[in-house]
């Protein structure tokens, strides 16, 4: 026990024992700076010291760009761009598809190509269906409160009258004789109708014209974009009346008759319809008579 007392004198002894640190000129060996310290002291300065330069360089380091030119580290604003630009890709590579999907259907409307017509629409729409027996039909008070409301809108409503059978209202685009009607069997997806040289072809709706150009086949061909994924192609055309891009409405003149193309025998129109990339008949939806 005495030893550790002394020991622990000893110790207290060396810590608190004082020093005289002297700076001398080194040609006059005149004094010119003394510090009186002790090991104590010297280890407590030296330990506030570390801590201050420890919490300086933090500081620095959070709250100024130097931390850029750290391996490791990164800006804010450089995170929040990559993820900016993150999102822009994704939503570029979603339009792209699109677009391509889109670029397609065009595509199929100028060769008359029928291929996606042929897949069976029932599997298509098989993972959507739902059970009957497992959906609550019972009626709710919403559902009622909101029926009354549609209700009494639609009373009052002076423009506005929804269709009986939800049917598509077409312009007819020219008046003549129907050549040849819509025929799946022998890829007819289309109907001819023959008229006068120069007889002016119509747009059956308003829609934006996605192509106007000539082609080697059919001639000259414009192209016609409605609401609701519907095209309208005019085909074998003499001379077209707007461009594309152009914005049309229904009954406005876009192209005249004619007899162009190396696929054509007369003057006459190829009138072709397709809704949402698959062709319809014409037929039902327009009479050329």
């Amino acid at each position: 026990m005495a030893k550790k007392d002394k020991r622990r004198k000893e110790i207290k002894r060396k810590l608190l024992h004082k020093y005289r640190l002297v700076i001398l000129n080194e040609s006059t060996f005149e004094e010119k700076i003394s510090f009186k310290l002790s090991r104590l002291n010297v280890f407590v300065s030296g330990s506030l010291a570390a801590i201050g330069l420890i919490a300086f360089t933090t500081l620095l380091i959070a709250f100024t760009p130097l931390r850029e030119y750290i391996p490791g580290y990164s800006s804010t604003a450089l995170k929040r761009q990559a993820t900016e630009l993150t999102y822009t890709t994704d939503s570029l590579v979603t339009v792209l598809n699109y677009t391509n999907r889109y670029l397609d259907n065009i595509r199929k409307v100028l060769r008359g190509d029928i291929e996606n017509n042929q897949m069976n629409r029932d599997s298509v729409f098989e993972p959507f269906k739902l059970d009957p027996a497992q959906v609550d039909l019972s009626p709710i008070r919403e559902d009622s409160v909101l029926r009354a409301q549609v209700a009494l809108e639609d009373k009052y409503n002076l423009f506005e009258r929804p269709s009986a059978d939800g049917s598509i209202l077409l312009f007819a685009p020219l008046t003549g004789t129907v050549s040849q009607g819509y025929d799946t069997k022998h890829q007819h997806y289309a109907v001819d109708v023959v008229a006068p040289r120069d007889t002016p072809v119509k747009a059956v709706a308003n829609g934006t014209v996605i192509f106007s150009e000539w082609t080697a086949a059919t001639g000259y061909v414009i192209i016609i974009e409605h609401k609701d994924g519907l095209l309208s192609a005019y085909k074998h055309n003499g001379s077209l009346a707007k461009e594309q891009g152009a914005v049309v409405r229904a009954g406005e003149v876009i192209a005249s008759v004619g007899n162009t193309g190396e696929l054509t025998t007369g003057p006459h129109l190829h009138f072709e319809l397709w809704k949402n990339g698959n062709p319809i008949n014409p037929l039902n939806y327009i009479d050329f008579n």
